[in-house]
Order: structure tokens, then C-alpha cells, then sequence
């Protein structure tokens, strides 16, 4: 115990030190908000790879889609990787930065407004953005209860306010850069903590071979008769497995909370290094966790009883003091990392984009800054209240908002802003019909799930198909309404052909 205490002690001591070193030189909305838009690339991948992967990804999909699917789960991490990681920042990482620096945009949905030139459509955006990242927040607490309760048998309301102070203490002193330094701290840690965690599991079965070829020889009939099914290449399930990698990897380029760490980056190069780093920290991460969840049928785990969440932990009994005491720290990580990028975004939506202007008229910068850390205090306060609730009580609703809130966030702004960054034609009406579509169609699934075709019925099926419904409406859409006017999209698009000067390493030219 006192070794667990001593190693939360020094966690919680370096959070809370570098979001005061960090509080002078924060000015404006930019500073505070992007960094200064000069973040380098280290910090800003592990600020990317750790607001991906919280621990509702080790704890909660690891243990369920590892059951699921078995080794075969592995997939989901290398497609969060390839896809969410790497060719998302091919994608998106130099237009998003040229572009939201054009219209000096710090929020998603600012920038929706001043791409389209329609304020209506910032406010619809940050409206969808504020509701649904709330819970998605508040679910980030859930893989925390069972942890604890483990190491240090405390309650989790407990645990949930210590873990929120701390984030509000840190966050709001130091903004972005604070959020950013302390998520590589938290990567670190994370990228250390899986590998340890795996290495001891694996150990503890026997060594990998032994663990393979035991999990070979577990049977489900009501999954599949196929023998060595959850040690085959595609698992039990290859179509479920897909969509959630679609939805997992695709997910993120919608995203308000991911999308804006492009907006901070400093410069080419940055981009070019931090891509890399991201991938590959997605490749330890997100893979190293979904590949121990596939040895979760090797444990004999009650779940009517128990659910998935019970499946890690229970694999986790029994483990060295000090590697329990990491793993805590790893899972504190990765929840701490993304609640701070979550309350950032909701925070500086709510102000820049609803009551600036709206509500408030002639905000300066000082003000706005001011009401955004407030805002950030009442955020944690607010998923606070929804996550202890859920946990004391048989309310449900939450629960399954929560698991709308990734499809309605990704449905609503993935297309609209993938193509916005490409096609000078896009309107603000198809943006429109796409976050009005993603948002109608997620919510229906959550309260008439039962009048939903069989395969729609799972939530995960329903948000890749808001997702891929985009891409339909938004370019189909954009040939019968108004078009933008065409001298301002001409100017933005313009900032992509500048000339710069390079290094003759980097292009030899003729």
C-alpha cells in the first residue's frame, strides 16, 4: 500500500507542477486554448495518442471486444493505428493547421462558421459538440471503479472527485500546454504500463505459446463451432469486428477534441514527426491493449453478474504491489489525459462559439479566457454528478447516451469536415443535413432500439453507418443547394498554394 500511495503521490505532484509552471505566459484565447499554435511534435502526438485512448479503451472495450473476438481483437488496435493515427494526420494534419490559421478559428465549430460563412452553423455545431461530449466525459470514470476498489478498496465516489480536482487544478492553470505536457508524462507512462502489464500476463499463463495454445482450445457454442476460433486470424465475428474498426479509427477524424490538435501544431516538420510518433504509440497502446483483452476467456468471469468491465481486472489479480501500483497510474493516465482535452473542448466551444458575441458582446480576450476556465470547473463538476449517479443508481438513459455520444460527434462533423478541407463546392445546407441526420439517427437508436433492423440495433453498427452516410449526403446534397461565395472559399483555398522557402535537403528543386 505504501508504495501504491507513494507512486500516486508523485503523479499527482508532477500533474499539478507543471499546470502551475505553465500559467505564466498565457495572454489570449490562442495561448491558452492551442498552445500559441507552437506545440511541438512529441508533445502534440502523445497530446493526440493519449486523448485517443482513455481508460474506457483498457478497461471497458479491451475486456469486452477481446471476449468478443479473442486474439483477433488485435486488429482493432492496428486499425486505430493505420487509420485513426497515421493516415489521419496525412489527411487532415497540414490543411486543418493552414486553414484554422486563415480564419484564426480555435474550436471546430468555429471554424464550421467561418468556413461557410454561417453563424447558425457554428451554433448548431457547438450545441452538438457541448451535448454529447458531457457524457462521453463523464464515461471516462467508469474503468476507474473496479481499479480501485482493487488496489486501495476506496469508494469510487472518492476516487472520481480526486481525479477530477486534480484535472481542474492542472487544466486550469495552465491550458493547453499544460494539457499537453503533462499527456506526454501520461504516455509515457501508459507506453511502459501496457508492455509491463502484458509481459506479466502472459507470464503468469505460462509464457505466450502456453497462453495461445490454451485460449485454442476454449469452446463457445452460442459464438461459433469453429475450433481455435479465438486464436484464428479474423476471429468469431469478422463483420462485427470491421465496424469496430470503422468506428474506432474512422471515428477520430470527427472529433472535435482530436481535430483540434491539429489547429496547435507548430510547423511541416512537426507534422511529418508527429505522425509517426502517434502511430506508433497507437501501434503499443491501443494494440498492446486490445491484445491482452484477447486472452480474457482465460479467466473464469461470472458476466451476468460481473460484465465485461470485470474482465481486465480480474486478469490483473494478483500482480506485484508495484506493477498494480502502475497499472493504476497507466489507467489515471489515460483518463486524466483525455477528460483534460474533452473539458478543454467543451469549455472553449461553450465560450468562443455560443456566448461571445450571443450572449455576451465585446468579450476580450482576458474574459474569454476567464470564462473558460470556469467553465472547465463546471464541466468536471457536471460529469462528476452524471458519473457517481450512474454508479449509486439504476438510471440507465446515461448509460446509453453515453454510447450514442462517439456516433453523434463523429457522424455529424467527419464528413462536412473532411470535405471542407478539399472541395471549394460544399454548402452549409449538406452540412447541415449531415449533422441533423447523424444526431436524429443516434438518438433513435437509443430510445427505439427495438424498431431498428437487427443489425442496426447494436449502437456500433448504427454510428458507422451515421459515419459512412456522410460521405453520401454532404457531396450529394452540395449539387442542389447554395453555394458558398466563391470569392472568400477562393481566398481560404488560396493559403495551400503560398509559396515558402525550404531547406535544399528537404527539395532539390530543378
Amino acid at each position: 500500500m505504501v508504495i501504491k500511495l507513494l507512486l500516486l503521490l508523485l503523479f499527482f505532484g508532477s500533474m499539478v507542477g507543471v499546470g502551475i509552471y505553465c500559467r505564466k505566459g498565457i495572454t489570449d484565447v490562442n495561448g491558452f486554448v492551442l498552445g500559441g499554435r507552437a506545440v511541438g511534435p512529441w508533445l502534440t502526438a502523445f497530446s493526440y495518442g493519449t486523448s485517443y485512448f482513455s481508460a474506457v479503451i483498457f478497461v471497458g472495450y479491451a475486456g469486452q471486444f477481446g471476449y468478443k473476438f479473442g486474439i483477433a481483437s488485435t486488429w482493432i488496435g492496428i486499425g486505430n493505428a493505420l487509420i485513426g493515427s497515421m493516415l489521419a494526420w496525412i489527411v487532415l494534419g497540414k490543411r486543418s493547421r493552414v486553414l484554422s490559421h486563415h480564419y484564426n478559428t480555435s474550436t471546430m465549430a468555429e471554424y464550421f462558421g467561418a468556413r461557410f460563412n454561417n453563424k447558425s452553423l457554428q451554433i448548431g455545431a457547438a450545441l452538438i459538440t457541448f451535448i454529447f461530449l458531457i457524457p462521453y466525459t463523464a464515461s471516462l470514470y467508469n474503468g476507474l471503479s473496479r481499479l480501485f476498489t482493487m488496489a486501495f478498496n476506496i469508494d469510487y465516489a472518492v476516487c472520481i472527485i480526486i481525479m477530477a480536482l486534480l484535472t481542474a487544478v492542472y487544466v486550469v492553470f495552465g491550458g493547453y500546454m499544460a494539457t499537453a505536457i503533462n499527456d506526454f508524462i501520461q504516455g509515457m507512462i501508459m507506453i511502459f504500463g501496457i508492455v509491463a502489464v502484458i509481459v506479466a500476463v502472459i507470464m503468469r499463463n505460462g509464457g505466450f505459446t502456453t497462453a495461445i495454445n490454451t485460449l485454442s482450445h476454449v469452446e463457445d457454442a452460442a459464438v461459433s463451432t469453429q475450433a481455435g476460433v479465438f486464436t484464428s486470424f479474423f476471429g468469431p465475428e469478422p463483420l462485427n469486428l470491421l465496424a469496430v474498426i470503422i468506428l474506432t479509427s474512422l471515428g477520430t477524424w470527427g472529433l472535435p477534441q482530436m481535430v483540434t490538435k491539429y489547429y496547435a501544431i507548430t510547423d511541416e516538420k512537426a507534422i511529418n514527426k508527429g505522425m509517426v510518433i502517434s502511430t506508433f504509440f497507437a501501434f503499443v497502446v491501443a494494440g498492446g491493449c486490445y491484445f491482452l483483452g484477447g486472452f480474457g476467456r482465460l479467466y473464469n468471469i461470472d458476466l451476468q453478474t460481473s460484465g465485461y468491465d470485470a474482465i481486465i481486472p480480474t486478469m490483473l489479480t494478483n500482480l506485484p504491489d508495484l506493477l498494480i501500483g502502475v497499472i493504476v497510474i497507466l489507467v489515471l493516465s489515460a483518463s486524466m489525459s483525455t477528460l483534460s482535452s474533452l473539458v478543454m473542448a467543451s469549455s472553449s466551444t461553450l465560450t468562443v462559439d455560443l456566448i461571445k458575441d450571443n450572449l455576451i458582446k465585446n468579450m476580450d480576450e482576458k474574459k474569454q479566457v476567464l470564462w473558460i476556465r470556469c467553465l472547465i470547473v463546471v464541466f468536471i463538476l457536471i460529469s462528476v454528478i452524471i458519473a457517481i449517479v450512474q454508479y449509486k443508481s439504476t438510471v440507465t438513459f446515461i448509460a446509453q447516451l453515453m454510447g450514442i455520444s462517439w456516433g453523434a460527434l463523429a457522424g455529424a462533423f467527419l464528413a462536412p469536415f473532411l470535405f471542407s478541407l478539399y472541395s471549394k463546392k460544399i454548402t452549409a445546407a449538406s452540412t447541415w443535413c449531415c449533422f441533423i441526420f447523424s444526431v436524429t439517427l443516434m438518438v433513435s437508436n437509443m430510445l427505439f432500439r427495438s424498431a431498428f433492423p437487427t443489425l442496426l440495433q447494436s449502437p456500433i453498427n448504427c454510428a458507422v453507418l451515421a459515419m459512412l452516410s456522410g460521405f453520401i449526403i454532404v457531396p450529394v446534397v452540395s449539387l442542389f443547394t447554395k453555394k458558398p461565395h466563391q470569392e472568400q472559399v477562393d481566398a481560404a483555398f488560396d493559403t495551400y498554394n503560398q509559396t515558402v522557402e525550404v531547406p535544399v535537403k528537404e527539395n532539390l528543386g530543378n
